[in-house]
């Protein structure tokens, strides 16, 4: 397992791309909507360390609470069905099984920590 992100929620996905872009000199990499989510995301990465930030924005959340930015932290798995089945084997609470998301070629899971942090589990297959 080797980690891939942090996903944070945003509420204007322009200003923030502009923000870690611009003032904190991370690099766009890429931006997409997820329809079935009814979101958008895009990724910035650290041209030094090769860190990644997802930034998610909601259609349906216009409005947030503090403290309800961080949206999940993800790593990479070299097969997601293993990966969950072994979490369960050690007393893991699934959020969502194993599902692939229209027009893209990983497969996904989320477990939840026990502070209910979701962790995603992400098994990349080439584009």
């Amino acid at each position: 397992m080797r980690f891939s992100h942090t996903s944070i929620t945003v509420r204007d996905m322009d200003a923030t791309i502009r923000f870690y872009t611009e003032v904190l000199g991370l690099e766009f990499e890429r931006r997409r909507r997820i329809e079935e989510n009814k979101a958008e995301i895009a990724f910035v990465r650290d041209p030094e360390t090769g860190a990644r930030v997802e930034l998610t924005h909601w259609d349906d959340k216009p409005v947030f609470e503090v403290g309800e930015q961080l949206d999940h932290l993800a790593f990479d798995v070299p097969d997601v069905a293993e990966a969950v089945a072994s979490a369960k084997a050690k007393g893991a609470r699934v959020a969502k099984e194993p599902y692939s998301l229209a027009g893209g070629t990983s497969r996904i899971a989320f477990l939840l920590d026990p502070n209910d942090v979701w962790i995603e589990l992400i098994e990349r297959h080439p584009e």
